[in-house]
């Protein structure tokens, strides 16, 4: 079965993409949202190659602070470790200076808001609204056998952004090495996966429903061919 887009069809010259300014640029920011599993790296690179934009992990940024060694970074560590969540602010920044240093002005935000604290805190901090959330919708149970890397999932996405509609075939391979930090037994790490799906339902899809009340998503029902 191919992708389902639950989406309207294409966004018309007609519709307000919303630009907002950022230093002394205009920056036009997607946020890209999903459960663990859903493919969002993986349809974030065939956007940045098809649509021109950058790419923006919330997480690749806080692990390459805490890389860095410097003052910040190492609070960010700490924190990790001693199991605290890492503060909105402290997250924002860094999205803020890595879309302040690129020079393209098109950002695709994986990952982040998580949480409806995140994104109040990102919309009051940055004064930014996203041109719309793009939500990758991917059954608990096609998340599990992807992330366990049972088999190769086939898929077409369609893309749809500023009035263009591409169709993309992507072939993804997800390999075991994913459950490396799990505890080996096959029940413990879907145990650990749905405990993520869980925290994904509770935590994001408040998100989801708040931009869906302004008419801001574009989901994306992605299933794999049948076996």
């Amino acid at each position: 079965m191919g992708t389902v887009v639950d989406a309207p069809a294409v966004v018309t010259e007609k519709e307000v993409v919303a630009e907002n300014m950022l230093g002394d640029k205009k920056v036009t920011v997607v946020f890209v949202l999903g459960g663990p599993g859903s493919g969002k790296g993986t349809q974030c690179s065939n956007i940045v190659e098809h649509f021109g934009f950058t790419h923006l992990s919330a997480g690749d940024l806080l692990r390459a602070e805490i890389k860095s060694g410097s003052e910040n970074g190492t609070m960010i560590e700490n924190m990790i470790k001693e199991g605290k969540i890492v503060p909105s602010e402290v997250t924002i920044k860094l999205l803020q200076q890595a879309m302040i240093k690129n020079e393209n002005d098109k950002f695709l935000i994986d990952g982040f808001p998580r949480n409806e604290e995140n994104r109040a805190a990102f919309e009051n901090v940055t004064k930014i609204s996203p041109a719309f959330v793009l939500f990758f919708n991917c059954s608990e149970e096609e998340m599990e056998r992807r992330l366990l890397g049972r088999n190769e999932v086939s898929f077409f996405t369609y893309v749809l952004m500023f009035g263009l509609c591409v169709l993309i075939k992507t072939t993804i391979f997800v390999f075991p090495t994913i459950c490396i930090v799990l505890q080996g037994r096959v029940d413990d790490n879907i145990e650990t996966i749905r405990k993520r799906f869980k925290v994904f339902v509770e935590s994001s899809l408040p998100v989801i429903e708040y931009y869906d009340a302004k008419d801001k998503v574009k989901k994306v029902l992605l299933h794999s061919h049948n076996d």
